[in-house]
């Protein structure tokens, strides 16, 4: 009897070595994730909802370049970080790698007005993580300077070796001088902003944003054929024509000491 309980208990002893790592790798195996922690890496990362190219879609469309950083010509990709919850909504946002103070808020304004995003799963449950989206912030090809165009016949002094020739024919060269408001920028957009008038259902819809304007500054300084480029509706759109319409002239561009008409494109900003 004592020989067969020894038998037993030896068994056992030898038994439960071999089980307890066993044991212990199946509780090692899916680890609870801390309830609070944020993680940097996960199994399966936190997505806008709607999919990335709807959220870059969202960014592009809902930027507001300031008007003073884009008086002085500041630009630049202000890298955004940001906390996705376990709910899907945003927190802790903050300019990580800051730029300028105003691009600065602007691309925290844009993350906090974003979509919310499907939250990251790691190890089968739902956690915290931590994302950074670049938002750059470009300032309109003509804003500073586009490439003015002329006519071959209609200025006796056209260069004689042209950048490029548009489609229709006309001749396109780099400017000694490009074009530039009379009393600089600064006065430019001061003006647009003071006769601004802003349009009643753009406002009662709380419409805000950029029209970009195209136009055309003749030899003489004046500005016609003004175009919509890119519209916002409610109202804004015909406003902003007739601000670039009624505009002061502007200083024309220049080339060989001859005056040369110039393409520009220009935002006009709404802001409420």
């Amino acid at each position: 009897m004592d020989s067969l309980f020894r038998r037993v208990a030896l068994a056992l002893v030898l038994a439960l070595p071999m089980a307890t790592p066993s044991f212990a790798q199946q509780k090692l195996k899916y680890p609870k994730p801390e309830p609070e922690q944020i993680y940097d890496a996960v199994g399966q990362p936190a997505v806008p909802v709607g999919g990335v190219e709807a959220y870059g879609q969202y960014l592009a469309d809902n930027q507001q370049y300031p008007t003073a950083a884009l008086q002085r010509g500041a630009t630049g990709t202000v890298e955004v970080t940001f906390v996705v919850e376990k709910t899907g909504v945003i927190s802790n946002v903050a300019a990580s790698k800051p730029v300028d103070p105003l691009l600065d808020a602007e691309a925290i304004r844009l993350i906090k007005g974003g979509p919310k995003w499907t939250p990251a799963q790691h190890k089968g449950q739902k956690v915290r993580q931590r994302v950074s989206i670049p938002v750059s912030f470009q300032v309109p090809l003509g804003a500073g300077g586009a490439a003015p165009q002329t006519e071959p016949d209609a200025t006796a002094g056209a260069p004689s070796k042209p950048a490029n020739v548009s489609k229709s024919g006309a001749t396109i060269i780099a400017p000694d001088q490009p074009a530039r408001p009379v009393g600089g920028t600064e006065a430019f957009f001061e003006w647009i902003q003071k006769n601004q008038q802003y349009p009643t259902l753009a406002r009662q819809r709380k419409i805000e944003g950029r029209v970009m304007v195209e136009f055309i500054i003749q030899k003489d300084g004046s500005l016609t054929d003004a175009k919509v480029v890119k519209p916002l509706g409610s109202g804004l759109d015909q406003e902003a024509l007739r601000l670039i319409k009624m505009a002061p002239k502007w200083t024309p561009a220049t080339y060989q000491g001859q005056a040369l008409k110039q393409k520009m494109v220009l935002p006009v900003l709404f802001q409420l």
